[in-house]
């Protein structure tokens, strides 16, 4: 290793001051006069020696050098071996260079390819970063034309956004496209099938439309002749109010139900099921006040036999009639069903002549509608009547499959406050069980419990059963479809399609301003109204106090249902009353201490009723004070111009004789001329010689000066008279 450094021979010349720098000076040249001697024994070894022709490099050993004994020389001028500008200046260090670095074989090896493998990442991390950005590159240029699809399907209304996922293009970009075509959207906006399809049109995508409400709809499952068994019929009472229809379902159930309705009259529908001897019916019981059309409406959808109820001392009343209507469109047998029979001014003949006008022929008479004559309060022919309906349901061949998934209606729903949404549920086929995930209307959910009719909790329910349900996300409407699904995330996805497409149709019953319908808004915004929230026990109660109120709108006033929900009042519905400037009505719901204090302090009127009539009669009360009042003219009297004096400063003044009635200060007149109108105004001054008087009275003479009218002439007739306003009442305008 001592050969390969380079030493250069410098002169240094060290000028020692004292006796230590002599010393020290001395000792060095003798080292470096050991080395130089030891160099060149080294040399002549390695000559002596034969050379192999390839020789491993061997690591540098110290060699062991005997020294001599130091022969003293007198200082002198010598020369110093040293390294260049990089050799360490101390002797220790020209000793470490001279023995060479203490390394390995193999260590610079490692160095060299450790600084490789750095160089080879760095290298590739460059190409790697590189290639990304390079083929990002591509895909900003190739997304707006490789990667839109050739052909997409959207439904009639679809989101800004969820169009933009469709057509793989940035939302931005879709906003921009729409208001150059002169649609304001954002991203959460939706818009029309056509402006959807000509905004794809230039992507080069085609569009294809499909239902919206097409993918609501669920298909029910085909049942084969060997699956289908004997279901118990299911039995819609129906007839007018007060004619016995709740207290003929308590005789068969052996109830009081009639004990629980306020007023004595049915207002829900109840459904039970009945154990008879002979078989199992299920009871469906309807109210027959006029307000629950929409209720006996449904109760015959649902129907197999309709029984109707007439007394036979009361004969055939409107909801008579109308019940006959429901049950021919419905296309369902009539059972006739003839009570209070045990009341000394029953007349049995008479209700068949009445029934006959309608098409409805007892069986003696040649027609084949059963007549049932009974008495509810007695108990009298029940069994013949349970005959008749078993009988007829023989005929018809009800049946159902029990192992298919359930679908049902809903009968009635409301909002308990302990348990949250209820619904009283038919079933119509297959078996419902705990646990099912179902949809019904724009709800889902999961069976959590099941009631009978009595309140007793059952594990299923079979055919024409019915059951009160709990697990329901929301309060669903009366009549709608249950369909029970093969998973829960089925029924959500379902029940959510529902609920946009019902958010569609509302948003597309929205009026909006337009020129041709300009004067027609004014006219609409004239129109006075009568703002309402409705809160119901039951779904069934709310939609038809809803429907009655706003039957009682007209051309001059309109009631407003702002809300209608069941449930007890809320502090949000008091305050939602508040911003509307509403009146809340309540039907069989109440509202505790805390919401009662809260409707205080905001000034809202809260109505409770039980009884559904007396808040229809209220309303229109409340309707018949926005009504404006009609205004009439009554005349006062009339007076006859004598004399004219024209006056400088006042004007004309007329001497006039009252003829009929009087003549007020404060009165409206009419100057006739001829039987003709000159003018219409009012009187200025009217006066008895020089005295200012209020009121002139027939046979007396009086002065008159008229505002802003001089051309009075002998002749006249000055007629006086006031306008007298009348309050309307809501009969007046035709509607009861």
């Amino acid at each position: 290793m001592a050969d390969k450094i380079k030493l250069t021979p410098k002169k240094i010349v060290l000028k020692g001051h004292s006796s230590k720098d002599s010393i020290a000076g001395k000792i060095s040249a003798q080292k470096v006069q050991l080395d130089q001697q030891r160099e060149e024994e080294k040399k002549q070894q390695q000559q002596q020696q034969p050379q192999p022709a390839v020789t491993a490099p061997k690591p540098a050993v110290a060699e062991t050098v005997v020294r001599k004994p130091m022969e003293r020389v007198a200082p002198k001028v010598r020369t110093v071996f040293i390294q260049d500008e990089k050799q360490p200046k101390t002797e220790a260090e020209e000793r470490e260079v001279k023995k060479g670095p203490a390394t390995k074989p193999g260590a610079d090896k490692k160095k060299s390819n450790l600084r490789e493998d750095i160089l080879k990442k760095e290298e590739h991390k460059k190409f790697f970063i590189g290639q990304k950005s390079r083929d990002r590159g591509k895909g900003e240029q190739t997304q707006a034309t490789s990667s839109v699809p050739s052909r997409i399907k959207i439904t009639e209304f679809v989101q800004v956004g969820e169009l933009a996922k469709k057509l793989n293009v940035r939302a931005p970009e879709i906003i921009a496209k729409l208001m150059q075509m002169g649609v304001m959207a954002t991203i959460t906006q939706s818009i029309d099938a056509e402006t959807a399809t000509l905004l794809s049109a230039e992507y080069g995508c085609t569009v294809e439309v499909i239902s919206l409400y097409e993918e609501t709809l669920i298909q029910e499952e085909t049942d084969t002749n060997e699956e289908l068994v004997n279901r118990p019929p299911v039995v819609t009472i129906m007839g007018h109010v007060d004619h016995g229809k709740t207290k003929l379902l308590d005789a068969l159930r052996e109830t009081d139900v009639v004990a629980s309705e306020a007023g004595g009259i049915t207002q829900h529908i109840g459904a039970y099921q009945v154990t008879r001897p002979k078989g199992k019916i299920t009871f469906l019981d309807t109210p027959g006040h006029a307000a629950f059309s929409a209720m006996r409406a449904r109760g015959a959808q649902v129907t197999d036999i309709v029984v109707l109820v007439v007394a036979a001392d009361d004969g055939v009343m409107p909801q008579t009639e109308e019940a006959i209507m429901h049950a021919k469109d419905a296309k369902v047998p009539i059972i006739v069903a003839v009570n209070k029979i045990d009341k000394p001014t029953a007349n049995i003949d008479r209700i068949k002549q009445d029934l006959a006008k309608f098409e409805i022929l007892s069986e003696d008479w040649g027609g084949t509608t059963p007549f049932i004559p009974i008495s509810a309060l007695q108990k009298l022919n029940l069994d013949k009547l349970e005959d008749a309906i078993l009988a007829q349901a023989e005929v018809m061949e009800v049946k159902a499959n029990p192992k298919k998934r359930a679908t049902g209606t809903v009968v009635e729903a409301k909002l308990d406050q302990g348990r949250g949404p209820v619904a009283t549920i038919l079933v119509r086929n297959g078996t419902l069980k705990i646990g099912d995930a179902f949809v019904v209307g724009l709800e889902g959910g999961k069976i959590r419990a099941m009631h009978n009719d009595r309140g007793q909790p059952v594990k299923e329910a079979g055919p024409a059963m019915p059951v009160e349900i709990l697990g329901l996300t929301g309060v669903p409407n009366s009549g709608d479809t249950l369909n029970v699904m093969a998973t829960e995330r089925e029924a959500r996805e379902i029940a959510d399609k529902r609920q946009e497409l019902a958010r569609h149709q509302q948003a597309q019953q929205v009026k909006k301003v337009k020129l041709e319908n300009f004067n027609e808004t004014i006219e609409e915004g004239k129109l006075k109204e009568y703002k309402v929230i409705i809160k119901g026990d039951v779904r069934g109660s709310v939609e038809a106090l809803t429907s009655s109120l706003e039957k009682l709108s007209n051309e001059e006033v309109r009631v407003r249902v702002i809300m209608g929900s069941t449930g007890e009042i809320t502090e949000s519905d008091v305050m939602l009353a508040s911003a509307a400037k509403a009146t809340i009505i309540t039907f069989n719901a109440r509202a505790n201490a805390k919401v009662r204090d809260v409707a205080a302090k905001e000034a809202v009127e809260i109505k409770n009723y039980s009884i559904i009539y007396q808040a229809i009669d209220d309303m229109k009360l409340a309707l018949a004070g926005l009504l404006s009042p009609d205004i009439s003219e009554k005349i006062t009297g009339e007076a006859e111009v004598r004399q004219v004096f024209k006056i400088s400063g006042m004007g004309t003044v007329a001497g006039c004789s009252m003829k009929t009635g009087y003549l007020k200060r404060a009165n409206q007149i009419r100057v006739l001329r001829d039987g003709a109108v000159a003018f219409t105004g009012s009187l200025k001054s009217l006066k008895r010689f020089q005295d200012d008087v209020s009121e002139v009275k027939e046979g007396f003479e009086c002065g008159i000066l008229v505002e802003n009218y001089n051309d009075l002439k002998v002749g006249d007739i000055i007629e006086g008279f006031e306008k007298v306003e009348t309050q309307r009442t809501f009969e007046d305008i035709g509607n009861k």
